[in-house]
């Protein structure tokens, strides 16, 4: 069964994209941290971040990083923070948060966030990149 990111990037499930192209895509998460809270997914199905192919991993390093340019100017902030985690998805996903202390990168501040926030967040982002 296809997991909730390849439905989202099937366009099967609605998502707010701030990023796409032919190997990775970068939409907002439903259940940001923060403001700002992006998730860049690779295309294919890989459960493991750590089984990504080298390429790969590398290409998403490099979205991150463009996209981490990106949230600076949208969400003034010290720094952007980058998880892997890989609980909830089995799909390799990294998480971009804009964050002030330690504290903001914690998934306890994480709660659902509505629509018409996420579209205006991903609006916010995309006129940044």
């Amino acid at each position: 069964m296809a997991s909730v990111f390849s439905m989202i990037i099937a366009g099967d499930l609605p998502g707010h994209f701030v990023y796409e192209d032919d190997l990775a895509v970068a939409f907002m998460t439903i259940q940001p941290i923060r403001e700002g809270h992006v998730l860049v997914v690779p295309r294919e199905e890989i459960d493991h971040w750590d089984d990504l192919p080298e390429p790969m991993a590398m290409h998403l390093m490099k979205v991150s990083r463009t996209l981490a340019k990106a949230l600076k100017k949208a969400y003034p902030a010290r720094r952007v923070g980058m998880m892997i985690a890989g609980l909830e998805v089995p799909h390799t996903h990294i998480h971009l948060v804009p964050l002030d202390t330690m504290g903001d990168l914690s998934f306890e501040h994480a709660g659902n966030a509505e629509p018409e926030v996420l579209a205006a967040a991903a609006a916010k982002i995309k006129a940044a990149l």
